[in-house]
């Protein structure tokens, strides 16, 4: 297993500063191979990166935490994505909006909530539950938001009765034997996020603000993970790893669909879709804002994972997004290139 064009991206990202360093994951069937290149930081002063660095996964907490204890409580018939969001949470207005159109983010959510950074997480959660809806988007447009899997995180609290976080902790991280995931990891265990000089180094610290303020109850951002744990969570997901408890594999495979309402806006329970022409299958991966990727292509059975640190030491970065779109495209004439060996 090479990934040369994949791993000459990202090399040439750290070369040409556009990240400190990375982290990444490369699975080819059973072949698996992960390192880290570049630095973990380089303000106020460089640091080395090192093998199981915790990275903000960012919004790839969406589909590693919150959509999997969703999938878990649909399997168990607790919750049905066809229902009405105001079935479970009644102080959600809108009776059209589905929990599927949360997960598929075609729920129309739209507005502003005046001082969202400074709320107290339950004024937050109470702000959110009444905004209004884009009826010309409801059902018709994917507009993409954290409102979606926050209020997500809000039903699973109400049917299981833990903070989603600590749901997403015992029902997926621990019986996943993850080795270092947490959402309460230890400052020195983490890859810093923004420097300034005012508030120092944000170190084992959200970055999101909603996640600041929801703590525990923020089901779109918040995990802390390694190349190490996503690599063991992207075989389930691969089909390599059994393990029912978290999710069956019938259910994983629901995953790789289009569950948008007419089947046509390429996104599944949580995760984003991206079909290639050559491809029968879709494959299914997410971002996180800090700058993080995950892609799962289970027809060919590889997956990249890559965990960087791109807002660091600042979040104007705006090289990042072209060179994350080339690297995503040597990933894919990699597995090409694999697939006629």
């Amino acid at each position: 297993m090479v990934f040369e064009e994949t791993q000459a991206e990202i090399q040439r990202m750290v070369d040409q500063g556009v990240i400190p360093g990375a982290s990444y994951g490369l699975i080819n069937g059973s072949d698996v191979l992960q390192r880290q290149v570049g630095l973990a930081a380089i303000e106020p002063q460089k640091l080395e990166l090192w093998p199981h660095a915790l990275y903000d996964l960012a919004s790839v907490t969406k589909v590693v935490g919150t959509t999997t204890v969703a999938l878990q409580l649909m399997q168990s018939g607790k919750l049905d994505v066809s229902r009405p969001v105001h079935d479970y949470l009644p102080a959600f207005g809108p009776q059209e909006v589905t929990v599927l159109n949360l997960m598929t983010h075609t729920s129309g959510l739209s507005g502003y909530i005046p001082n969202r950074n400074a709320l107290p997480a339950a004024q937050l959660l109470t702000a959110i539950q009444a905004l209004p809806i884009s009826y010309a988007n409801l059902n018709h447009r994917v507009v993409y938001t954290d409102l979606g899997l926050i209020l997500t995180g809000m039903i699973i609290e109400k049917l299981t009765g833990q903070a989603v976080q600590d749901a997403i902790t015992t029902r997926v991280l621990r019986p996943l034997k993850l080795p270092d995931a947490t959402f309460t990891p230890l400052a020195d265990q983490t890859v810093p996020t923004v420097y300034s000089s005012t508030q120092g180094l944000l170190r084992g610290v959200v970055h999101d603000p909603k996640g600041q303020v929801l703590g525990r109850h923020c089901g779109s951002a918040g995990l802390f993970a390694s190349v190490e744990d996503l690599t063991r969570f992207a075989k389930l997901m691969l089909g390599q790893l059994d393990v029912p408890t978290v999710l069956p594999q019938t259910t994983i495979e629901r995953l790789y669909q289009d569950w948008t309402p007419n089947h046509q806006l390429r996104r599944s329970f949580g995760w984003n879709l991206w079909r290639p022409l050559e491809h029968q299958q879709p494959i299914i991966f997410h971002t996180g804002y800090t700058g993080t990727l995950f892609m799962l292509d289970r027809a060919h059975q590889t997956g990249l994972i890559f965990l960087s640190n791109r807002v660091h030491p600042t979040v104007r970065n705006g090289n990042f997004l072209p060179a994350r779109r080339r690297l995503i495209a040597a990933w894919l004439a990699d597995i090409e290139n694999l697939n006629k060996e």
